[in-house]
């Protein structure tokens, strides 16, 4: 397949409901619909992972972040402009509903204190697929539960693989790192916390 064809699999597939398995711009990620109920219910199950953990976002810009998060601390902006590595962050006020929509994030997506990690990928593959989509897309590492975080493509268990509904295969070019990206949490007087360095 061509890259645009992959993409244009990878957005159906989305857009469908479906989970898909993807280079991000840190590591192999699994993703879908972050609007859709089901799609994320899903993710946790192909995790075998407890659906009271919040999961990480990919958002295409600001503008997107804006419309699922009721507001954006100024010191986000800072941070978001500055950035030139993968950066994660937790935004507090998501904008959810208990069976999602495209105007709202699946309730089970973000974390009980209202707070969502959302991450603009610095990766151009990804930024496509989220700003095509025209709404975020889940973005968590592509393993079971408890398990390390694969490096690669063939670290990633063939158990995971088979349960999506779509691999992007690994010749798409990507930015991705091999490496987590960093995590802070920001509050709208200005606080950040990092959760991870």
């Amino acid at each position: 397949m061509k890259p645009e064809e992959i993409l244009a699999e990878a957005l159906r597939v989305v857009r469908e409901g479906g989970t898909i398995l993807y280079p991000t711009d840190t590591v192999w990620g699994l993703g879908c619909d972050a609007t859709n109920a089901t799609a994320v219910a899903r993710i946790f199950e192909i995790k075998q992972r407890a659906d009271s953990k919040s999961l990480v976002l990919l958002s295409s810009d600001l503008d997107m972040v804006a419309k699922y998060v009721k507001e954006i601390p100024s010191i986000a902006v800072d941070l978001v402009e500055v950035n030139d590595a993968p950066m994660t962050i937790i935004y507090p006020g998501a904008i959810c509903s208990e069976t999602g929509d495209k105007w709202h994030l699946a309730a089970n997506c973000v974390a009980a204190d209202g707070t969502v990690g959302i991450r603009i990928p610095l990766a151009d593959w990804c930024k496509q697929l989220v700003f095509k989509l025209g709404r975020p897309i889940v973005s968590t590492s592509a393993n079971i539960s408890g398990e390390p975080t694969p490096q690669r493509f063939s670290d990633i268990p063939q158990e995971i693989k088979d349960a999506v509904d779509f691999v992007v295969p690994p010749s798409v070019d990507t930015a991705s790192t091999g490496r987590a990206s960093q995590i802070l949490k920001v509050g709208l007087r200005g606080e950040i916390e990092i959760i991870r360095k």
